[in-house]
């Protein structure tokens, strides 16, 4: 039995039917020639999306992507260091004693998933440092995701892939050259890194690397053009946080701050999250929420999957790949 088949068959109420609704909707907005964003929170890259994000690239089904840096730099470490990396299944019953030995090991643990500094990070740091560098000396600036994009294709970390690289979700993306927002870039390991050689004078202009309001520019030059001149612009949100609060806030800015005049909402949200709405909580809001801000329109198509993304979000990519 297909995946798909399996689902349709099993899942038929409450959070797994929306799961079933949602990915219809996917489906449905792409067949009427519509773009898709996909945002990315969380630690989904260590999570290794990648195995299911990768193909929905290849496929097409995915037009630009909004990340955290964590998802932007963990898919690059999963993807050179994998095998160093080791997984903790009994997390929940470690000791503060056994958190310090996992630190003097240099193993950053992310759940139950330990990231090592040295194969990972620092392998990185030392090849973005060179790209860094040469664009501070001649005086060019680029985003974080160009810089990425420049060494994956350059094929110097090819001899250090420890896993199959049609799993690598950054990989696939930088072949297709796909637009990538990645708001709040310092907020990760090589935004630090790059801070520190900031301060350390290493770098001698901080504006190398492109920050939030140059990627807010291009994200509004890029949807009206996709959306006044292809169709509306989808929205699947994976978490919440900055990674889906900033780029859904493109519309607003269009119409409230340039007072634009037909310029189309996004016309599909989906968000799958396990956040409530106590506290104000606006990644646990409601899509509703979304019409009062500008975002989202009274016909606007709206799903919400109240689960772990982990999970969902792998099974939602398969109907829409026709898995």
């Amino acid at each position: 039995m297909k995946i798909t088949q399996f689902l349709k068959h099993h899942f038929r109420h409450f959070n797994s039917a929306a799961l079933i609704d949602a990915a219809e909707g996917y489906k449905a907005h792409l067949d009427n020639g519509g773009q898709m964003m996909i945002t990315l929170a969380g630690a989904m890259s260590t999570a290794e999306l990648g195995i299911s994000l990768a193909e929905m690239i290849r496929q097409d089904k995915v037009q630009i992507i909004t990340c955290t840096g964590a998802n932007l730099e963990e898919d690059v470490f999963n993807l050179v260091a994998h095998d160093y990396y080791e997984r903790i299944p009994e997390y929940r019953d470690l000791s503060p004693k056994q958190e310090q030995e996992l630190l003097e090991r240099h193993m950053n643990r992310v759940t139950d998933t330990c990231i090592p500094e040295m194969e990972a990070m620092r392998r990185i740091e030392d090849v973005i440092l060179e790209e860094w560098t040469e664009a501070d000396q001649n005086g060019r600036s680029h985003f974080p995701h160009e810089f990425f994009y420049k060494i994956l294709l350059s094929g110097r970390l090819e001899e250090f892939y420890q896993i199959d690289p049609k799993d690598s979700w950054l990989l696939e993306a930088a072949k297709k050259n796909l637009p990538i927002i990645v708001p709040g870039w310092e907020d990760s390991t090589l935004g630090n890194m790059f801070a520190s050689h900031c301060i350390s004078g290493d770098i001698k202009n901080v504006h190398t690397v492109k920050g939030g309001i140059e990627y807010m520019i291009f994200l509004s030059d890029w949807y009206l053009a996709k959306a006044r001149e292809e169709s509306k612009v989808g929205f699947f949100q994976i978490g919440g946080g900055i990674a889906g609060d900033f780029p859904i806030c493109v519309v607003p800015m269009l119409h409230q701050d340039l007072q634009m005049e037909d310029v189309p909402l996004w016309g599909y949200f989906c968000q799958i999250s396990d956040s409530t709405t106590s506290y104000g909580s606006y990644s646990g809001a409601v899509p509703n929420e979304k019409i009062t801000w500008g975002k989202l329109g009274v016909d606007t198509p709206k799903y919400i999957i109240e689960s772990d993304a982990t999970i969902v979000a792998p099974l939602v990519f398969a109907i829409v790949l026709g898995e």
